[in-house]
């Protein structure tokens, strides 16, 4: 089976300080890459390069077997990334965040199916307050429910688990072995341990 991302000898540098060089790394289809490492150590700078937003000081990131740099379109159609803070605009609901979400990624935003996804993350009643009033946790499932709409085949998640209780850590799990399930890939970093099912491929990597 064919690696969907790979990097070769990846390197990382901040100012003068190396945080990682000669990473390399193959995700299938169907397979979780979990990133550990201590505070400092690169995690949340791998995952930018393999987004592409952020150039590696050495080495070459892979897209379906081409450089991400002559694929950067079409890669961005087929990824979800979500980073550690929840990146909503206070003024506009979750509703509104996740339809300029769907937007941004080249979707329709379909209004029943967005309050249908924002409802599964737990904020039915919420869907349309002001995303300034809601608690660390709901903000955080407001970005997640991104997951539960469109198909793409790459989930990159920068701690996704922070600040969720365990009905919302039960959901999210469920949404990420749907998406292995599918054959899609998911890439994330967590400090704690992930409790997916024991049959679908997961492999770790430590910076």
């Amino acid at each position: 089976m064919s690696a969907v991302l790979e990097c070769r000898n990846l390197g990382c540098m901040r100012g003068r300080r190396s945080l990682f060089r000669g990473l390399g790394l193959k995700l299938l289809p169907g397979q979780l890459l979990r990133v550990t490492g201590p505070n400092g150590a690169g995690k949340t700078s791998l995952l930018r390069m393999l987004c592409g937003l952020l150039a590696p000081a050495e080495g070459q990131i892979l897209w379906q077997g081409q450089p991400l740099r002559t694929v950067r379109e079409d890669f961005h159609r087929q990824l979800i990334y979500l980073g550690h803070a929840a990146a909503l605009k206070d003024d506009l609901s979750p509703l509104e965040n996740l339809q300029v979400s769907l937007r941004l990624g080249g979707q329709s935003p379909d209004a029943a199916a967005a309050r249908q996804a924002l409802a599964e993350a737990g904020l039915h009643g919420r869907e349309s307050v002001p995303s300034r009033i809601l608690s660390q946790g709901q903000r955080r499932r407001a970005a997640l429910a991104r997951l539960r709409l469109g198909d793409a085949a790459l989930w990159v998640l920068d701690e996704p688990f922070n600040a969720l209780d365990t009905a919302a850590t039960a959901w999210l799990l469920g949404l990420v072995e749907g998406q292995l399930r599918r054959g899609g890939a998911v890439v994330l970093t967590s400090h704690q341990s992930v409790a997916l099912d024991a049959s679908l491929p997961q492999v770790s990597l430590a910076l």
